[in-house]
């Protein structure tokens, strides 16, 4: 092979390893390999010179400053239309004198990739020697070359570019991030979000708004922008008359380049009406349960002042957004809720604490459900369920949560079996539920569940949200905290009741215990002075058997006294505790009132009760009082009824009757050792009422409670530990 030959391969082949070894290198390589280039056609085409153009396809145009050049090429006479025509073509062109290179030949190249230009190759001889056919293909290897260098170099730096970009994108999103978690108040974070929002994207205005209660409005929360003035913050309505509006009902992002055009100009609602607004980029705020919380709106006096890489940071900042305000609303919600721990009553929390669960988790309904035994019995529902509704522990969706110690779901509660309540879900409309279970701690046992149903219009699933079971699982956490609060406060108040009984008996012991001594003594003489007068008048009796009878009815009457103050001391002293029969104390109890002929008393699961911890006399006193206080309501004539249960170490004792009742405002007063409700009747053998009996049942170990809605009769509660049960 001629050296002719072999010299043009070789220049081709560095030409083609430096195209190679530019494409991770950087400008100045690829300059290099240009330059080459150039060098190179005076290999291929001897005595000839050659330029090398960039096309900008933005301009359609070439650039005026070449990119490499050889030799000393006429550059002004080079005429521009011979490249944009090689360009348009796409290919060759081959031109001489007559086409305005005068006294040269003139060879045009496109460069292209793909098809897509990226410049152009002159090269130029002096004289009227064309380029003869082996030369143009020579040069079209050489063209090729260039212009995958070319290639490369935009691509490399348009790929730096866009990493350039994205890093600068995620920096600002890490900033915003930090700047998002370190606002404590939900105000300050949707400000700083929005703030953050105008930086990344280049909007000169914005405005927050989420959605209300009533999920039907969207209010203004924050507003930022170049100038102050008075936005129009007015809440819009969930939509379609505003941009704000569809875009949160179809909940889908919108990105307009003009708002005077179709069809957004018949919706546009300006956020200054002084001021024109051209575009408009509106993200909707979606939580992880399905949730609309809100949409996040900026506006720019520029067309088409927003791109789709605008819109995709957005989102972004409206997915952390999304995050912040759950996360704020939550914090807000603990605070109330520990506020109302130390405040408020169980039934208070209770009922607070399914409120926020419903708002939180956008369920339809939510209820608290406190375990007993192996029942679990209603505590608090925001509807649907009763107030005393109750479902067994074992075999139920709300007792496998508790059994499980873990959150539980279901799909559909109107077809899972273990959702005793199908035909509420039906009516109510429910379909999801996520059920929790209430434990203060991982080594303590659940002492209820707490659940939430969503119905099956609103949007989500409880099951795909791990954000739905944190947030459960934190309430259901402060409401079993309550439940052992309120556990411990009846505790403490059992015994600070029992203190208080105690000190009271003590006194009144004293005082009644005096008494007592003092009428045994006065009224022991009387048996001693009748057996006197018997002794001395013993004729008299004889003749006037009235004053014989009326003097042994003195001495029966003086012994029944005696006898009943000792049995009344004998109360006052200390109590030997032990196994005591409830149904035997009822019976001796009922025998001692007599109940008059209009009163029916009846007994229900007293025969199998196991004994109790007490005494035989203070419990049947206890019976006698409340008999008789019963029959005393009832105005003689009614129906008494006692039942008795044994749940855990406890026996349940209830007294019923069908009388007047007791209003509610006095049941806290009525076991006061002052207490009298106008009645003239004795109540007890000491007269001292329902004190007697509370005071009996603390010094028992046992408590009576009253339930009664001051209508329909009143129902006394006693609880004794069973004999043999140690707590």
């Amino acid at each position: 092979m001629s050296a002719d030959v072999l010299r043009p391969l070789e220049s081709l082949n560095r030409i083609g390893r430096a195209v190679s070894s530019s494409v991770a290198g950087g400008p100045s390589d690829v300059e290099e390999t240009l330059r080459l280039v150039v060098e190179s056609v005076k290999v291929v085409a001897p005595g000839s010179s050659a330029v090398l153009y960039a096309y900008d396809r933005e301009s359609s145009s070439l650039v005026t400053t070449p990119q490499a050049f050889s030799g000393d090429p006429p550059l002004q006479s080079l005429p521009d239309a011979l490249g944009e025509r090689a360009i348009a073509l796409r290919r060759e062109i081959v031109a001489g004198g007559s086409d305005g290179c005068s006294g040269y030949a003139v060879a045009c190249f496109p460069m292209l990739v793909g098809g897509q230009a990226v410049g152009v190759l002159y090269v130029c001889r002096p004289g009227d020697r064309r380029f003869g056919q082996v030369e143009i293909l020579m040069l079209e290897n050489l063209v090729n070359q260039a212009a995958m260098g070319v290639y490369h170099v935009r691509q490399n730096a348009l790929i730096q570019s866009e990493m350039a970009r994205k890093e600068d994108e995620l920096a600002r999103l890490r900033r915003a991030g930090l700047l998002i978690s370190s606002r404590p108040r939900l105000e300050e974070t949707l400000e700083a979000i929005l703030q953050m929002a105008l930086e990344v994207t280049g909007a000169k205005y914005g405005i927050f708004r989420l959605l209300d209660r009533s999920g039907q409005n969207l209010v203004t929360r924050a507003v930022a922008g170049e100038r102050g003035g008075n936005p129009a913050v007015e809440a819009l309505p969930l939509n379609a008359t505003s941009v704000t509006g569809w875009a949160a009902k179809h909940r889908h992002p919108v990105r307009i380049a003009d708002v005077h055009a179709e069809p957004w100009s018949r919706i546009y609602y300006p956020l200054y009406h002084d001021l024109e607004m051209r575009s408009e980029l509106t993200v909707p705020l979606i939580g992880a349960n399905g949730k609309l919380e809100g949409v996040i709106n900026l506006e720019s006096p520029e067309i088409n002042a927003f791109s789709e890489e605008d819109s995709l940071l957005l989102q972004s900042l409206a997915t952390q957004a999304i995050i912040a305000i759950q996360e704020a609303r939550l914090l807000d919600a603990l605070q109330e809720v520990t506020k109302s721990l130390l405040m408020d009553q169980l039934e208070a929390v209770s009922n607070r604490l399914v409120t926020l669960a419903c708002d939180l988790l956008n369920a339809s309904s939510g209820a608290i459900w406190e375990l007993k035994g192996d029942m679990l019995f209603l505590r608090a529902a925001t509807d649907g369920h009763v107030l005393g509704d109750r479902i067994p522990l074992h075999g139920s969706l709300t007792g496998h949560a508790i059994l499980s110690r873990g959150p539980v779901t279901s799909d559909d509660v109107r077809s899972d079996p273990r959702f005793y309540r199908p035909e509420l879900a039906q009516t109510r409309g429910w379909k999801r539920a996520l059920v929790v279970p209430l434990l203060a701690s991982d080594d303590t046992d659940p002492v209820g569940a707490l659940s939430v149903y969503g119905s099956e219009a609103a949007p989500g699933h409880f099951a795909e949200s791990d954000w739905d079971k944190k947030v459960l699982t934190i309430l259901a956490y402060y409401a079993a905290l309550a439940v052992h609060k309120a556990y411990r406060q009846e505790e403490l108040e059992a015994v600070q009741e029992q203190k208080a009984v105690a000190e009271t008996f003590a006194a009144v012991g004293d005082v009644a215990a005096n008494l007592l001594h003092n009428l045994n003594n006065k009224v022991g003489i009387i048996p001693v002075r009748v057996e006197g007068i018997r002794d001395k008048c013993r004729e008299a009796l004889l003749n006037y058997p009235y004053l014989a009878e009326n003097l042994g009815e003195i001495e029966r009457s003086a012994g029944e006294a005696m006898d009943s103050v000792r049995e009344s001391l004998s109360l006052l002293h200390p109590l030997h505790l032990s196994p005591v029969d409830v149904k035997a104390c009822v019976r001796e109890a009922i025998a001692a009132v007599e109940p008059p002929k209009g009163v029916k008393i009846q007994s229900e699961g007293l025969t199998d009760l196991p004994p109790v911890t007490a005494t035989r006399q203070a419990l049947i006193l206890v019976f006698t009082n409340l008999l008789a206080n019963a029959i005393a309501a009832m105005d003689s004539h009614g129906t008494i009824i006692i039942e008795g249960k044994t749940v855990d170490g406890w026996v349940e004792l209830s007294v019923q009757d069908d009388g007047q009742g007791i209003p509610p405002e006095m049941q806290d007063r009525i076991f006061e050792f002052n207490f009298s409700r106008g009645s003239s009747g004795r109540t007890g053998k000491l007269g001292f009422g329902l004190w007697w009996v509370k005071t009996l049942m603390a010094r028992l170990n046992g408590s009576v409670s009253v339930e009664s809605d001051g209508v329909h009769g009143t129902t006394f509660r006693l609880k004794l530990p069973r004999a043999g049960w140690r707590r």
